[in-house]
């Protein structure tokens, strides 16, 4: 590589990670881009997660006085980065060597095919739950016709239709590569937001036109969890939150009863409320029933076949739509 490559920080969000956080910027330090910085954000910890990162050597450590969540974590990160682009690794997640470099290489790219600055690069990985039971996290954008516009915002809010030749998947922070002025001008993490925060910064990226793009690597290992931050109520008091944000473009695209609705549906399903489901299900059928056959019909089957793989986890999913 050329010496005048540019300088990429790599974020880590730390709470309560004693277990998994020295593993995460091991992994970190290995990459094979040749200009990077790793800063770590420590939220409060109650744990002894503060301790070991005084002991490491070669990067920058920030401590929060008070819990910010990962909304406000990533914006301390974003505050202090020096590099041109961002990655950002969660602190129980493995990355591979090659991760950085492969996913700068994929935004060069596409930055000279949109001609554009507007582009968010996720990399492909794979969950691994306690009971041995593993998932890939197929990126989205990792094939030739990459989702961009209004259209993904319509995705993430209320599962829009679909153009049928893109190529879909989530758009987890832990696996985000971004220009940082890119980031600071959209306004970053919302930190009002304990989840989903993620699913607001892909929003307003698509609400000003940007690319999601992908690679079909896997380039990280992602440890199954559960914790307090992370239940069905947690979840879905978070969906709301980001449905509120966005009432007025929800209500101007006659989706807002749906996008409101079907976070509350899924939460009955995980907290196995089935009169109450049946109850909201009837209600979203009345009011939009071709939306929501489709999104039973196209995601039901495969949500059940992959709670039956987990269920002997002592991890609870509570994430993912039916």
């Amino acid at each position: 590589m050329s010496e005048t490559i540019p300088l990429i920080t790599i974020g880590i969000t730390c709470f309560n990670a004693e277990d998994s956080i020295e593993a995460a910027i091991k992994s970190a330090k290995a990459q094979d881009y040749e200009r990077f910085e790793i800063i770590v954000v420590d939220d409060c910890s109650t744990d002894i997660s503060p301790t070991i990162l005084k002991e490491q050597k070669n990067i920058t450590v920030i401590f929060h006085e008070k819990n910010t969540g990962p909304g406000g974590a990533r914006q301390t990160l974003i505050s202090n980065a020096r590099g041109e682009y961002i990655a950002f690794f969660d602190d129980d997640d493995i990355s591979k060597p090659e991760r950085v470099r492969i996913q700068y290489e994929h935004i060069k790219k596409a930055q000279k095919e949109f001609n554009t600055d507007l582009i968010a690069c996720y990399c492909s990985g794979e969950r691994a739950y306690p009971n041995g039971y593993t998932v890939n996290l197929k990126s989205i954008g990792r094939k030739e016709t990459v989702p961009h516009g209004a259209l993904m915002a319509d995705h993430i809010l209320y599962y829009g239709s679909k153009q049928k030749d893109w190529c879909y998947g989530g758009t987890p922070s832990c696996s985000l590569m971004c220009k940082t002025d890119i980031i600071k001008s959209l306004g970053g993490f919302d930190s009002a937001f304990r989840r989903v925060e993620d699913l607001d910064f892909a929003i307003r990226l698509a609400l000003a036109g940007g690319y999601f793009i992908g690679t079909e690597q896997n380039l990280f290992r992602q440890n199954a969890t559960f914790a307090g931050d992370k239940t069905a109520k947690k979840n879905v008091e978070a969906e709301l939150q980001l449905v509120e944000k966005y009432k007025e473009y929800l209500i101007d695209k006659k989706k807002y009863y749906y996008a409101r609705h079907w976070p509350i549906l899924r939460y009955h399903h995980f907290e196995r409320d089935y009169s109450k489901f049946l109850f909201v299900l009837i209600g979203l059928l009345i009011h939009h029933p071709i939306s929501t056959l489709r999104q039973l019909i196209g995601n039901a089957p495969k949500r059940f076949v992959h709670e039956l793989k987990v269920k002997k986890s002592n991890v609870n999913e509570n994430t993912s739509s039916i």
